[in-house]
């Protein structure tokens, strides 16, 4: 890196200060701070989410993954279409309509105060760890490219973001996002054009990949003690229930979507996650088929990739090394900021809807006096304090997974099943009680967590499906055998068949939308079919 480069990150950075400043002006309570006041438009919140997909976990890990494993990650993306039609059909249009702001106040509509604590801080815990993961990520490229130190690195970005974050809130994170999303793709473009630059065209690239590299299927094995972590069936199933959760039960996803002004938005700015994020996927992944195929032409390029404290190189850089090594200067400094952007749309989001989380789950709840909420002064401050947290968490990062986008869903893995089967018996049961349903939250953690340490054959994407079903079996159970009446839904907060939530005279038949996601979701699985036949060749 030069002059030059540096010139690129400087402005970048301060016009993502100068937006937020500019955007925070119109923020004047706890509602504008975190869903801008329901008046964000549906694309802006659903190019958001997908930039915060493609964080330095998916830049960084998925080419990584991609050299070590093949694209068999691409399963993963099957059930996301399928997942969209439940979330646009059932579950975001109901939150809309009770105008939350934490997605948990729900859960004590349906089952108290207790229950909705408990999932409030497994979610900010294990959010706050894997958000630590991002920051680790994108340190790790700071010190490759810049030559910082490591911990001087998490530093920089945390403070940029934090400061943005404070500044804006919600809106600002949106907007933000839709800028990264912008300047991510021209990385991902400039990176791609390198890589096919230097093994001389296309046709190179997939004729010098390993045959193992385009492996995207594999029906073969179950992930239920065959030590077989990647096979069809838990990424399918458990990509189902991940995305299920990730989408309708995360805080950092749902505020974006609640912020939108109609049902209507909400459904759009999902369908464009439902159809967007496999292209989007794939082309990061194409980055690893770019660097595999590199490898095996130089292969002593390893050497230029740092080492991990277990003496192996660390893949996760593998990228930014080549980057380094055969962009322009200013183009260099453009990738850097990619991958700023790539953690900044992670750790922004992240920090701003664990600060709504405490104050609305914590003080508002137990601490101020009923009507009151936190002041906006506590709300940024609340967003510098999960900011120092995510930080500090980075430092724990090395010793999760081998590659980043393993271990930050292994992070969320855990607690995703359970989190999901509460909200399903909160929305499809009305015998589920308070305290089994908790007790069910604990139980569906502590299985996974067992399955973790003593069974390692089992895939840990089956964590996703083994979690709620253990939490769905204990608190629907439990509450069997506990006498009462059943619960009087006098909210519209238990689905029924026919009840259809939307807006006043919306015309769209939304039906057809669902259809066409998933016609989608086979085509997809066409899509992987034809690449996986590479691997034979």
């Amino acid at each position: 890196m030069n002059g030059l480069d540096w010139v690129v990150i400087g402005l970048y950075m301060a016009g993502m200060i100068g937006l937020s400043a500019w955007l925070g002006r119109r923020t004047r309570d706890g509602r504008d701070y975190y869903v801008a006041g329901n008046s964000m438009p549906w694309y802006a919140p659903g190019l958001s989410t997908m930039a915060t997909q493609c964080s330095t976990n998916s830049l960084l890990g998925a080419p990584a993954f991609v050299v070590v494993h093949g694209l068999i990650w691409l399963q993963y993306e099957l059930a996301v279409p399928l997942a969209m039609v439940f979330l646009m059909w059932v579950m975001l249009p109901m939150f809309r309509v009770l105008r939350l702001v934490s997605v948990y106040e729900y859960i004590e509509m349906r089952f108290g105060p207790a229950t909705r604590t408990l999932l409030s801080v497994i979610f900010q815990l294990t959010r706050a760890f894997g958000t630590g993961i991002t920051v680790y990520g994108i340190a790790l490229v700071m010190q490759l490219a810049i030559g910082i130190p490591f911990a001087m690195a998490v530093v920089l970005l945390a403070v940029i973001t934090i400061v943005y974050d404070m500044l804006g809130g919600i809106r600002a994170v949106i907007w933000s996002d839709v800028i990264q999303m912008g300047v991510l793709v021209l990385g991902i473009v400039f990176a791609g054009a390198a890589l096919i630059g230097q093994l001389g065209g296309w046709a190179e690239v997939l004729a010098r990949a390993p045959p193992e590299t385009f492996r995207t299927l594999d029906f073969a094995s179950h992930g239920l003690g065959d030590g077989n972590a990647f096979a069809f069936w838990p990424m399918l199933f458990g990509g189902f229930f991940l995305y299920l959760a990730y989408y309708g039960c995360d805080q950092t996803q749902v505020q974006r979507e609640l912020s939108v002004r109609r049902i209507a938005d909400i459904r759009w700015s999902l369908f464009l996650n439902g159809v967007g994020r496999f292209p989007l996927v794939l082309a990061y992944c194409a980055l690893g088929v770019g660097l595999a195929a590199y490898l095996q032409l130089n292969p002593d390029f390893w050497n230029a990739v740092p080492l991990r404290g277990d003496g192996t190189p660390n893949a996760n850089v593998l990228l930014i090394a080549f980057v380094l090594q055969h962009l322009p200067n200013g183009i260099i400094g453009l990738f850097v900021i990619a991958l700023f952007a790539a953690a900044m749309s992670s750790l922004d989001s992240t920090i701003n809807s664990l600060s709504a989380t405490t104050a609305r789950d914590i003080i508002d709840r137990y601490c101020l006096a009923p009507g009151r909420e936190t002041p906006l002064w506590g709300n940024r401050l609340l967003t510098l304090f999960w900011g120092v947290v995510c930080t500090g968490f980075a430092f724990a990062a090395e010793r999760i997974a081998g590659t980043i986008i393993e271990a930050v869903n292994k992070i969320s893995s855990l607690m995703n099943g359970p989190i999901l089967a509460t909200f399903l018996l909160a929305m499809f049961t009305r015998r589920t009680r308070n305290r089994p349903m908790a007790a069910g939250i604990v139980a569906g953690f502590a299985g996974n967590f067992i399955v973790w340490k003593w069974l390692p054959g089992i895939s840990w994407i089956w964590w996703n499906v083994i979690g709620a079903l253990v939490t769905a079996a204990v608190a629907y159970g439990g509450s069997l055998l506990v006498p009462g009446p059943l619960f009087e839904d006098k909210r519209g907060l238990v689905w029924r068949p026919g009840r259809v939530v939307g807006d006043p005279g919306d015309t769209v038949r939304w039906p057809r939308v669902y259809l066409f996601l998933a016609v989608y979701a086979v085509v997809l699985l066409i899509v992987l079919l034809a690449i996986g036949r590479l691997a034979n060749r």
